[in-house]
């Protein structure tokens, strides 16, 4: 049996402040990324390597939990207090402030990072006065699935067929493909074309602020606005390209943490039988490299035949015309 890394693991003893430090430490030490083909072009792939520069995948790799024994890949051990258990490793595809619709690649063997398109040309996201690009630092849980074959009970819609998407709320700038370790606070139940697409809310576990923030109303006392700010980026961001404005389940209110946590653990569960083959993938590509018991788990060699398909990297190219231009709706 491989072992799955296991640098993301925090010490024993002390208090738990410095054991949630200590782990967040760790875990950013624990991942790097490469880089290959040009950016903002379609080609453009930020690939993943674990400590041992092992190439990886980001979405069924990288341990959902910072602290989590595993087996075969697969977490399997309790947290050993309740901050502990809070923490879980996110990866950032989209830096607060700007305007790039990068994502996992859910479709692409080892998943990396990509900027969305739409008509062969790369997507930006607009910017929607007051705001300007993303208000968050945004990303994805690893090792989560939300099913598009499974009903949420309590949305009453399916899911969006992707990772557990993350809204980083705390005071740095993350880097596109940083792994970070996150304290989960709440949720949001964005309903976007009839599907669950649920939005949590977090902060990074090494943010000089993070000690404060241990459940959604935090967030209400020492951010006011920010909740706020979050619904309405949320509801409007998809205005500007003529589409409808966004819905949510409970009149938008947000959900606690013990509610956030059901839902990753769910969809946890959900990512297992995908990468077990217990359930109906689609087009989602469970390639990895770590999880050893999957039938989609691949060689090294396998894995750097697979990025060594993407062009090696290349100059940027301009900067995006609409990342300068502000909208006004009006609401």
């Amino acid at each position: 049996m491989r072992a799955l890394l296991r640098l993301c693991r925090a010490g024993r003893g002390g208090r738990a402040g410095a054991l949630v430090a200590g782990a967040a430490r760790r875990a950013m030490a624990g991942f790097r990324t490469e880089e290959r083909g040009r950016p903002g072009s379609q080609d453009f792939r930020v690939f993943f390597k674990n400590a041992a520069g092992h190439y990886i995948s980001p979405f069924h790799d990288i341990p959902l939990k910072v602290n989590a024994e595993k087996e075969n890949g697969i977490p399997t051990k309790k947290a050993r207090s309740d901050d502990d258990e809070n923490l879980l490793h996110m990866v950032v595809e989209v830096p607060r402030w700007t305007n790039a619709k990068m994502e996992i690649a859910t479709e692409e063997p080892l998943n990396p990072i990509k900027q969305d398109m739409k008509h062969d040309k790369p997507r930006y996201v607009a910017n929607v006065f007051p705001h300007k690009g993303y208000i968050w630092n945004y990303g994805a849980l690893p090792q989560t699935w939300e099913d598009p074959h499974h009903r949420d009970k309590n949305t009453g819609c399916c899911g969006d067929n992707d990772p557990i998407d993350v809204c980083e709320i705390g005071s740095k700038v993350l880097s596109r493909g940083e792994v970070v370790p996150v304290k989960i606070l709440g949720v949001l139940a964005l309903i976007d074309q009839g599907e669950t697409d649920w939005k949590l809310i977090a902060i990074n576990g090494n943010d000089p602020e993070a000690d404060k923030f241990h459940d959604i109303d935090d967030v209400k006392k020492f951010k006011p606005g920010y909740l706020e700010a979050t619904v309405h980026w949320l509801r409007f961001y998809k205005v500007p390209e003529g589409k409808p404005e966004n819905n949510f389940a409970f009149n938008g209110e947000f959900k606690d943490k013990a509610f956030a946590l059901d839902i990753i653990k769910s969809a946890h569960e959900c990512w297992k039988a995908l990468l077990m083959k217990k359930c109906d993938a689609g087009a989602i590509n469970c390639t990895n490299s770590q999880v050893c018991d999957s039938p989609f788990c691949c060689t090294q060699e396998e894995a750097r035949s697979l990025v060594e398909l993407v062009s090696p990297a290349s100059p940027s190219k301009e900067s995006n015309g609409e990342e300068q231009v502000w909208h006004f709706l009006g609401k």
